[in-house]
């Protein structure tokens, strides 16, 4: 008899096979840590693919409006799984006082200042051949139009409308000298899987995801550009009842995404995550 989780086995399958082929092609490798339940996913799989450790370090980019729950809950979970952290920011920025609500710049701006040039910087400077990213292509529109081995040119910048194409489990992993690659191994996955995968693994999320007081965040970034939603969801076992039966847009609570229709495009074009 099937069990009702063997669509997570078979996304856990491809997930793992993604990142063992990303370690064994790049040498100089890293990934992504934002804190939130993708993350927390990806963290994961890195650990049952590389048999309990994560052989790579995490960067975590600090816009340094991040709500504090969650640089708590990214500083405990890197002691209790030995997680080698890297955290990037963008000190210049932050110290121009430019940098939105309070400076003259738009939230997409400041994005690109505390998030896409951050991340750049430590690229560079650690020399990173390719990083893993945690986004799924339901999350949002650009994100659909990504592959598992995504390739950057030498500014990081990315043409998504000139994109390898990945059939059949046949993945192109060798690119021309200075090209830079995002690795996405949860790029198959939903909303709901994620949750799905997190209520049968036990994954620990920071516990802002669960409600409080009749709302709850859907989705984390930077506290003055993401909002709650309103929901009694305050267990994984509702979270996934409560999204089974939404028709609201994952990322509809991120300001940045809404400032307009291509913003968060051309963010991603020019190198953001």
């Amino acid at each position: 008899m099937a069990s009702s989780f063997d669509h997570l086995d078979a996304l856990e399958h491809q997930s793992v096979y993604i990142l063992r082929e990303a370690y064994r092609k790049f040498k100089r490798l890293a990934m992504l840590w934002s804190i939130g339940k993708d993350s927390s996913v990806l963290l994961w799989l890195a650990r049952k693919a590389f048999f309990g450790h994560i052989p790579m370090p995490c960067v975590h980019v600090d816009t340094s409006y991040k709500i504090p729950d969650m640089i708590k809950f990214r500083d405990k979970l890197a002691q209790e799984w030995k997680i080698e952290l890297v955290v990037g920011q963008n000190r210049e920025a932050l110290d121009s006082g430019k940098t939105f609500p309070n400076g003259a710049l738009t939230r997409v701006e400041c994005c690109g200042l505390l998030k896409r040039d951050a991340l750049q910087t430590v690229i560079e400077q650690r020399d990173y051949q390719a990083v893993i990213v945690g986004i799924r292509r339901d999350e949002e529109g650009t994100r659909a139009k990504e592959r598992y081995f995504s390739p950057r040119d030498r500014n990081f910048e990315w043409n998504f409308k000139d994109q390898p194409p990945e059939l059949w489990d046949q993945f192109k992993t060798d690119f021309d000298p200075g090209t830079h690659i995002r690795v996405h191994p949860l790029l198959h996955w939903t909303e709901v899987n994620v949750w799905e995968y997190i209520q049968r693994e036990k994954i620990p999320v920071v516990d802002l995801y669960f409600a409080k007081n009749g709302s709850r965040y859907r989705s984390l970034g930077c506290a003055p550009c993401t909002k709650p939603v309103p929901s009694r969801a305050s267990n994984v076992a509702e979270i996934i009842e409560e999204l089974r039966a939404t028709k609201v847009a994952e990322r509809s609570t991120r300001a940045q995404d809404q400032e307009s229709e291509d913003a968060f495009e051309r963010l991603r074009a020019s190198g953001y995550m």
